[in-house]
C-alpha cells in the first residue's frame, strides 16, 4: 500500500518541522508538504494530501477560510484541525464546517500518529478533552434539543446503534465488534446516517448523536 499523503498547515515553521518529524516517523505516513494557510489551497491541489493538518489559528489566513477553502475542492482531504487550547473558541465553527477531527498540538506523537491513520481511513478524531467540550454542549448549547431528536428519528433501530457508538468515538471495525456486524455493513450503515442527518462527516453526526441524548456524557448509549 502507498504511504497516506500528509500536508502540514501551519505559520510556524518550528511547528511544522516538529509535526513533521512525528508524523514521517511513522513507515505508512508521508508528510509531502508545509505552507502557512495562504498557501493550503494551492498546495492541496498541487500535492493531493489525503490528510491536512491544520492550524486554527494563523496570521495571514485563519484557519476556519483554508477549511472551507479545502472543503470546497472537488476531492477535498482529510482536515484535521490543530490547537493549542482545548477551549478554543472556533471548536463549533470548525466543526459545522466539515473539519473531520479537532486535535492539540500537545498531542501525544503516537496518538497524532494514530489520528492522520483513522482520518485518512474516512474516520474522525478529537483529543479527548475536545470530545468532553462538544459533549457537554459547546457546539449547541444546552442539553438534548428537539431538533437534533427529530434528525435522530428518521433513523432505523440499527442506525441508532450505530450512531450512538459513532457519538462515543468508536471506530468502524470497534462499532462491528460491539453489534456483531461486518465492517462493510458499518459502514454502509454510516453512510446511510451521514446522508438522513445531512451530516458532512462523522464528527457532525457525533453531534447530532449528543445532542438528541443518545450518549451519555461519560460515554455509552443513553437510555
Amino acid at each position: 500500500m502507498p504511504p497516506i499523503r500528509v500536508l502540514i498547515v501551519d505559520d510556524e515553521v518550528l511547528v511544522r518541522s516538529g509535526l513533521g518529524l512525528i508524523v514521517g516517523s511513522a513507515p505508512d505516513l508521508e508528510v509531502v508538504g508545509g505552507c502557512s494557510g495562504g498557501q493550503a489551497e494551492q498546495q492541496t491541489v498541487e500535492l493531493r494530501p489525503q490528510v491536512v493538518l491544520l492550524d486554527i489559528r494563523m496570521p495571514d489566513l485563519d484557519g476556519i477560510s483554508v477549511l472551507r477553502r479545502l472543503r470546497a475542492l472537488p476531492d477535498p482531504p482529510a482536515v484535521a484541525m490543530l490547537t493549542t487550547f482545548d477551549t478554543d473558541e472556533y471548536i463549533g465553527t470548525a466543526l459545522r464546517a466539515g473539519a473531520a477531527g479537532f486535535l492539540l498540538k500537545d498531542t501525544a506523537p503516537e496518538q497524532l500518529v494514530h489520528a492522520v491513520r483513522v482520518l485518512a481511513a474516512g474516520g474522525s478524531m478529537l483529543s479527548p478533552t475536545v470530545a468532553r467540550t462538544v459533549i457537554n454542549g459547546y457546539v449547541e448549547g444546552g442539553g438534548p434539543d428537539a431538533d437534533a431528536a427529530a434528525l435522530a428519528r428518521q433513523l432505523t433501530t440499527r442506525e441508532l446503534d450505530v450512531l450512538a457508538l459513532l457519538g462515543e468515538g468508536l471506530s468502524n471495525a470497534e462499532i462491528a465488534d460491539r453489534l456483531y456486524l461486518g465492517t462493510g455493513t458499518v459502514k454502509d450503515h454510516i453512510s446511510a446516517i451521514l446522508a438522513k442527518l445531512g451530516a458532512a462527516n462523522r464528527v457532525q453526526a457525533a453531534v447530532v448523536a449528543h445532542r438528541a441524548g443518545l450518549v451519555r456524557a461519560q460515554g455509552g448509549p443513553g437510555a
